[in-house]
């Protein structure tokens, strides 16, 4: 038995770099589909998350994936795991 395996599956959710300017933390947006309980229509909701990125490797525009980690600050919970897509600029 290894000693990470009780704690559970982390987290990994891919989103877009939408800001840049802490130092080793990026601003990540990813975005979801909800079905509206009434009406049945799909309604786009975002989610902000701050990211550890350790060796400030992402930009705003780059697609990545994150994953869930302990509590690194107040807001800071997650880290920088892959730059899927380069931005285009």
């Amino acid at each position: 038995m290894s000693a990470g395996s009780e704690r559970g599956r982390k987290r990994k959710i891919v989103g877009i770099v939408t800001g840049k300017k802490m130092q080793k933390t990026i601003t990540v947006e990813v975005l979801r589909l909800v079905k509206h309980p009434r009406y049945g229509k799909y309604i786009k909701r975002s989610s902000i998350y701050k990211a550890h990125d350790e060796n400030n490797q992402a930009k705003v525009g780059d697609k990545v994936e994150i994953i869930e980690t302990r509590p690194l600050s107040k807001t800071k919970s997650t880290k920088l795991v892959r730059i899927i897509d380069k931005a285009k600029i």
